[in-house]
């Protein structure tokens, strides 16, 4: 059965010495607002520590494979769609266009792709198997105070060819970069809507593995690089209702981070009070405390 209450959701988490999320169009620099020098965390990385959690707790089996991955031949997963409905796709090109048995084919790729029937997919190109808006939509992540991303200069011992070697004169070390970030606190907003969960079979197992998720983001996606993070805050607004009983900026309003001393350097999580107004929510709307 699919989800019949909308939900809204404020996601907390923090990154001690490490690159939360590199731009790789600036050297991997952690990413920066400007302006502001916030930083930015984009909802792709968000959902693929998810998508990563989905295919290592559930195997990669139905109805919870994973349909953007690593070296994932798209339009491969949309044969196997139409091999199911059993169309032959050889012998009539025109479904590769958009024939009558597309929209099944999108049923298809969503009864057996967790994260299609979640985020949705666009899967119109090649073997067109539709199109598909999620129902879950995340904002990029923002800092809650500016961070400074601070480099490093890193020594290899070793070189990778014998001509490299040839030039090192005897000395193999190789000089590198790397990116940190001392401190920063994350926040991000997250929106369930019942309606297209309707549309895609979103359902009740489904949002509490999304729950799951979010609460272990980074307990299975260590590395060097991102150094030490951690999920915060997981605070779910729960609505009686599909169209919803508050506006969700409203909501997200009680829940606000202050820092301690704005005149030191934040260093951890201990810098920061997490304030949740859980008084006089408005009728219809439940507070879900799944972390903090």
């Amino acid at each position: 059965m699919s989800l019949q209450k909308r939900h809204d959701f404020v996601l907390l988490f923090d990154v001690q010495d490490g690159n939360p999320n590199g731009d790789p169009d600036a050297g991997n620099l952690p990413r920066i607002d400007p302006e502001t020098g916030e930083g930015l965390v984009t909802d792709v990385c968000l959902k693929r520590k998810v998508r990563n959690f989905v295919g290592l707790t559930h195997g990669e089996q139905p109805p919870f494979e994973i349909y953007v991955k690593e070296k994932a031949v798209l339009n491969a997963q949309h044969e196997r769609a139409y091999a199911a409905l059993g169309i032959d796709l050889a012998a009539d090109d025109k479904k590769r266009k958009g024939g009558d048995k597309s929209e099944e084919a999108k049923r298809w790729m969503c009864r057996n792709f967790y994260d299609v029937r979640t985020f949705g997919a666009v899967m119109s190109t090649g073997v067109n198997c539709g199109q598909v808006r999620g129902p879950v939509q995340l904002t990029f992540a923002r800092s809650v105070a500016p961070i400074v991303a601070t480099e490093h200069s890193i020594t290899r011992m070793a070189v990778t060819t014998e001509a490299e070697a040839e030039k090192q004169s005897g000395d193999n070390r190789t000089m590198g970069r790397k990116f940190t970030v001392p401190y920063g606190l994350y926040r991000a907003h997250g929106f369930v809507s019942a309606h297209l969960a309707q549309q895609t079979g979103f359902g009740e197992d489904d949002i509490e593995l999304l729950w799951q998720a979010l609460e272990n983001l980074f307990e299975h996606d260590r590395s060097a690089a991102r150094g030490q993070m951690a999920t915060r805050g997981l605070y779910v607004f729960e609505h009686d209702s599909a169209l919803g009983n508050a506006p969700a900026h409203r909501l997200f309003e009680r829940i606000t981070v202050t820092r301690h001393d704005a005149d030191k350097p934040a260093r951890g999580f201990g810098d920061f009070t997490v304030n949740v107004d859980a008084t006089g929510l408005p009728a219809g709307v439940t507070l879900h405390r799944r972390v903090g």
